[in-house]
C-alpha cells in the first residue's frame, strides 16, 4: 500500500464484515456496487476524552440514524446495533485511543453492476482515528470566511436529505471544492428555492436580536446530531431557538452572528459571508457562550447530560 495520509498514521486495525483486520487488509473489490453508484450510508461520530474517561458522544442517536439511513435503499444491515456497538468500543480499545473520530459505513458490495443492488451483499466497516478540529483550531477561536456556493442542495424529492448517503455527498464535495478554489474556508449551500440549507458537512445557526434561528427539516437539511445538541444547550441557557426557520440568503449578510455545527466542525463561528463581515468579524458573544458550554459538557460529561455519553 502507498504511504498513508497523516491522519491514519498509527492506526493498526479496522473492523470489516464482523472481523478485526489489519489496516492494509481492509479492502473491497473494485466492482463493488457502492463504489460505482454511491449506494452506501455512513455516520460520523466522535469519542471524547472526558473527566470520566473516553466516551462516545450521542452514540445511540448516531446509530439510530445509521439504520434509518439504510431504509430508503432497502439495505438490510447484516449486524444488529449491539454488534456494531460492541465492535466500535472494542476497536477504540484495541487502538488505545482516548479520543477519536468514528466512521461506520454500510454499502452494497461486489455483485452485478446493474442499478438495482438487490443481488449484492451489504458490507459493513468501522474505522477509528485521531482527528482534531475539522476546520482548524484557529477557526474555533476566530471564525471562518465562507461563501455562498453556486451548487444547490438536492431536494428530498430527488434523494432522501435526512439519510447520510455516500453518493449524495458529491453535492457537498462540489460545494467544498468551489469554496476552497476561491480561497474560502467553507461554503454555504442554498436549497432549490434559494433559501439557506446548510454547509457541505455542517448545519448552520443564525443569531439575531438575542434569538437563534436554524433551517428546518423542510429546507433540505440533514438533521444533525450536533444541531440537536446545540438546540438543547441554547434552550437550557435560556435562549429562544427557532428550529424550523426559513432563512434567506440576504439574512446571512445582516446576521448578528453565524456559526456552523457538526460532528467534525463541532461549533465553529462564521466571521464573513461573501466578504461581508458578520457582526464584529469574530466569534460573537452568544456563539462563544454556546461553544464554551458545548466543550465544557464534552470535558466533564455532567450528570444532566449523562445520557449523551457512552463510556468506552
Amino acid at each position: 500500500m502507498s504511504d498513508r495520509p497523516e491522519m491514519y498514521e498509527g492506526v493498526d486495525e479496522l473492523w470489516l464484515d464482523g472481523e478485526f483486520v489489519d489496516f492494509e487488509d481492509a479492502q473491497v473489490h473494485v466492482l463493488t456496487h457502492g463504489l460505482h453508484y454511491g449506494t452506501g450510508v455512513f455516520e460520523g461520530v466522535r469519542c471524547y476524552d472526558t473527566d470520566d474517561g473516553p466516551a462516545i458522544f450521542r452514540w445511540e442517536e448516531h446509530l439510530e440514524r445509521f439504520y434509518d439511513s439504510a431504509k430508503p435503499y432497502d439495505m438490510d444491515i447484516p449486524f444488529d446495533p449491539e454488534e456494531i456497538t460492541d465492535a466500535t468500543v472494542e476497536l477504540i480499545q484495541r487502538e488505545g485511543l482516548d479520543s477519536c473520530y468514528i466512521r461506520p459505513i454500510a454499502f452494497y458490495g461486489y455483485g452485478p453492476l446493474g442499478l438495482n443492488p438487490s443481488d449484492s451483499d451489504v458490507q459493513v466497516a468501522i474505522g477509528v482515528w485521531p482527528w482534531g478540529a475539522y476546520l482548524g483550531e484557529e477557526a474555533l477561536k476566530e471564525g471562518v470566511d465562507v461563501t455562498i456556493s453556486s451548487w444547490r442542495k438536492h431536494a428530498s424529492s430527488q434523494i432522501p436529505t435526512n439519510a447520510k448517503t455516500t453518493g449524495a455527498y458529491i453535492n457537498s464535495v462540489l460545494a467544498s471544492l468551489e469554496a476552497k478554489g476561491n480561497d474560502y474556508v467553507e461554503a454555504i449551500v442554498l436549497n432549490k428555492e434559494g433559501n439557506v440549507a446548510e454547509g457541505p458537512g455542517e448545519n448552520i445557526f443564525l443569531v439575531r436580536d438575542g434569538e437563534l434561528y436554524t433551517p428546518g427539516l423542510a429546507e433540505s437539511i440533514l438533521d444533525g446530531i450536533t444541531r440537536q445538541s446545540v438546540i438543547q444547550i441554547a434552550e437550557d441557557l435560556g435562549y429562544e431557538v427557532h428550529d424550523d426557520a426559513t432563512i434567506s440568503r440576504s439574512e446571512l449578510y445582516t446576521a448578528d452572528e453565524l456559526f456552523f455545527t457538526g460532528t467534525a466542525a463541532e461549533v465553529t463561528p462564521i466571521r464573513s459571508v461573501d466578504d461581508n463581515q458578520i457582526g464584529e468579524g469574530t466569534k460573537g458573544p452568544i456563539t462563544d457562550e454556546i461553544q464554551t458550554t458545548f466543550f465544557d459538557i464534552l470535558d466533564e460529561a455532567p450528570e444532566e447530560y449523562d445520557e449523551w455519553f457512552k463510556p468506552v
